[in-house]
This record gives structure tokens, sequence and C-alpha cells, in this order.
């Protein structure tokens, strides 16, 4: 069984880019873990409400497949945040699915994953790609090597799609 890591800030996670995806992915039988910062409730833009299973600081990439990257204005908390650094770079080296919606892939590009490589971002975020040595294409969806990102909510069904493709095939 495939074992994905979803990471959703404590307020303010974009709810169809973190319930569609793990409603997706666990209908295909794929077992979805939520991390946060805190264990206590988060609440999304939308007013849906997640209990996390762990937090971010307790997880390691080993256990997962895949990382998936939440979007909505409170994914800024890990723009800079070491724990969350930590799990990308993880993910990364050991060439595992990485997947950021909205805002999140700032994470990335602030992570230093996304030199060289494809991405698109909330249309706000274009230059934190492109400063980190990325090649922002503005696409809905954008999927290069390991990496898969997506510009928002209106692209959620897109991402949903190149997640299942790379975790299933």
């Amino acid at each position: 069984m495939k074992n994905v890591l979803m990471i959703i800030a404590e307020d303010q996670f974009r709810d169809e880019e973190y319930f569609q995806p793990k409603n997706v992915l666990e209908m295909k039988g794929i077992n979805v873990m939520t991390a946060s910062a805190s264990l206590d409730t988060a609440t999304g833009v939308l007013g849906g409400k997640v209990a996390p299973d762990l937090l971010v600081s307790a997880a390691d990439m080993k256990d997962y497949d895949a990382l998936v990257l939440v979007g909505g204005g409170g994914a800024e908390q890990y723009y800079d945040d070491p724990a969350v650094r930590k799990l990308v770079h993880q993910a990364d080296s050991q060439q595992k699915v990485i997947a950021a919606i909205c805002v999140a892939p700032v994470i990335l590009a602030r992570s230093g994953v996304l030199k060289g490589k494809k991405a698109t971002v909330w249309y706000s975020d274009g230059d934190e790609i492109t400063r980190a040595g990325g090649k922002y294409t503005g696409a809905n969806v954008e999927k290069d090597g390991n990496i898969i990102t997506a510009n928002g909510p209106q692209a959620v069904q897109g991402f949903c799609n190149e997640l299942l493709n790379a975790l299933l095939n």
C-alpha cells in the first residue's frame, strides 16, 4: 500500500486543495496521513475542519511515498519552516513524489528543489520560482521529474490526476 503525507496549515489552508486530493487518493487505496505544526483542529478557508494525525516535526519521509503541500494563505507559515524543509529535502533525495499547490510551491522554491525545473504557483508568486532558479510557466499544472506543482483551486482536478499517475505508474 502506498502512503502519502499531506501538510496543511494550522489555519486558512485551502479546503478543496486538501479534501479533494485526499479523497481521490483514498478511493484508490492509498493511505493518507495529515501533518500540521499543531495537533489542534486545523480550519480551512471555507470552514473545513481537520484533526491532524501527526506533527510536521515528527514526520519522516522514509515512511511515505509522496509529500503533498496544501496551499491557502496559511501555507505561508511553512515558507521557511525547518521541519517542512527537512521533509522536502528527504523526499527529493529519495526521489519520492513531491506535490505542491496554490502558494505552497513557494515552499519548494525556498527549499532549493526547483532549480532548473519547470514549475507553477499562484499567479502572484511566480517570481519566487524564478528567483529560486526554476522556470515559472504559469500553467495550471506542471510536472518535472518527481515534482508536481499546480497554481490554485481551479487546478485541483489536474493536480489529482498528475499525483495519481506519479504514484500508481
